[in-house]
This record gives C-alpha cells, structure tokens and sequence, in this order.
C-alpha cells in the first residue's frame, strides 16, 4: 500500500472514530457540566469530523481506481483531525489555537477543490 495513502486511510479512520467518541462523551458525559457554547464547538467539530473521514475514504476509492491523486482524501482527512481538534481543544480545554480551525478548514476546501477541478477537467 502506497504510504501516503496509507496515511490518508489511518488518518480518516483517526478522525471517525474521535468522531464517535468525542460526539457522544459530550452527549452524555458533558451535558450536565458544559456550556450550550462548548457543546456546540463539540457537535460542529464532531459533525464535520465524520463527514469528512467518509468523503476522505471514498475518495480513496476515487484513487485506487487512478481516477484522483491521494492528495485529495489526505487533505480531507488531515483538514478534519486539524479542524475539529482545534474546536475540541477549545471546547474541553478553552485553549486559545488562534488561526488553527481556518488552516484545517482551508485544508478541507482544498481536498474538496481537489477533487472538482479532477473531475471537471481529467477525461
């Protein structure tokens, strides 16, 4: 297995199940003691956490199949685990990560860039 897309495929599986896990502690292990402004950061990071590792590991599909450069998913992938951990750390330990969260979500939008200007313009 190419290593870089080994990578994207360990990273995708990373942010799903952090996902999961960290999306349900704070459904039932937070809710008593967090504010309504740190469940949300929890539920956002969560939300696009998943969201993201399944776009990644289908894109990774798209790649086995030579129909997209790993590039694509391990920016998807990465994005997520940088987007959602600056949220959580927010959130769980009111660290202040400054311009984390956008570098993550620009990372996000360049996986999903990546993989329109694939498919607008590879045959």
């Amino acid at each position: 297995m190419n290593p870089l897309f080994r990578a994207a495929l360990v990273i995708a599986a990373l942010d799903g199940l952090l996902a999961v896990g960290i999306g349900a502690f704070a459904a039932h292990g937070l809710k008593a003691t967090a504010t309504a402004y740190q469940l949300g950061l929890i539920e956002t990071g969560s939300l696009y956490q998943m969201v993201h590792a399944a776009a990644a590991v289908a894109a990774l599909w798209l790649v086995d199949r030579g129909r997209l450069s790993v590039a694509a998913p391990l920016a998807l992938a990465l994005g997520a685990l940088i987007f959602a951990g600056a949220l959580y750390s927010i959130a769980l330990a009111d660290l202040s990560l400054g311009m984390v969260a956008p570098v993550g979500g620009t990372m996000m939008l360049i996986g999903w860039a990546w993989i329109l200007v694939t498919t607008l313009f590879r045959g």
